[in-house]
């Protein structure tokens, strides 16, 4: 399985949350290895985590959310990261908010304007992942 990008929500003015999935976890066999990675003009980070077939459903699930105008948060109730998406932030447009509360214990919020055809996108990448993983 190659490396490969499930979430890329970025815009024109250089801010993007990505989801960078490495390959398979070798701690667990059942788990990936991935990353979140923050990168805007003012502050850049990443931080480690690992996806689980659950983990991935409940993407599928968000995203269902979302393509239905509702905000959605992803691995909310997880240990590690989470990743909240508001679809109207404070600057009125979409929000991601990436907590890593028990690790660094650091929150950013990165104000992000997404294509049209984001969801899709989307759905379309954790397709490819899961044909990918389970070949």
């Amino acid at each position: 399985m190659k490396s490969m990008d499930l979430v890329v929500l970025a815009d024109d003015e250089g801010n993007s949350v990505r989801i960078h999935v490495i390959g398979p976890e070798p701690s667990w066999p059942e788990g990936l290895a991935a990353e979140i990675v923050v990168e805007t003009p003012f502050v850049t980070g990443r931080t480690r985590l690992i996806l689980s077939d659950r983990k991935l459903r409940s993407w599928a699930e968000a995203l269902d959310k979302l393509d239905a105008g509702e905000d959605a948060a992803w691995m909310e109730w997880d240990r590690g990261p989470s990743v909240l998406v508001r679809l109207t932030g404070d600057r009125d447009c979409p929000e991601v908010v990436v907590d890593d509360e028990s690790c660094s214990m650091v929150t950013v919020c990165v104000p992000v304007v997404l294509p049209d055809d984001w969801i899709e996108d989307h759905r379309a990448r954790l397709r490819t992942l899961l044909d990918a993983w389970s070949a």
